[in-house]
């Protein structure tokens, strides 16, 4: 049993992580996939031009760049957040 008093399965775990992370993938996905369109396509037509190509292509890698840039500042927050809380309480 854990701390919460519920018996916790790491196969369970392990699915639900699993789940979450596709999840947030597909987010990530229906997000990009979004501003890019909006951000690069000017009138549907039955064939992308080479601009308009392009444009999805850097859109995307810049996409891409940010969401990364992001997770790793995410990633050392916490161990930078700690000395922030203490300078706001003091």
């Amino acid at each position: 049993m854990d701390s919460q008093g519920a018996t916790t399965d790491p196969q369970l775990q392990q699915f639900i992580e699993v789940e979450s992370q596709k999840q947030r993938f597909q987010q990530l996905v229906h997000q990009m996939t979004e501003v890019c369109w909006e951000k690069c396509m000017d009138k549907p037509g039955p064939k992308l031009d080479s601009r308009t190509e392009v444009c999805f292509v850097n859109c995307v890698e810049r996409f891409i760049d940010t969401s990364q840039f992001i997770l790793n500042r995410l990633e050392q927050t916490p161990r930078t957040r700690g000395s922030f809380s203490e300078t706001i309480t003091d």
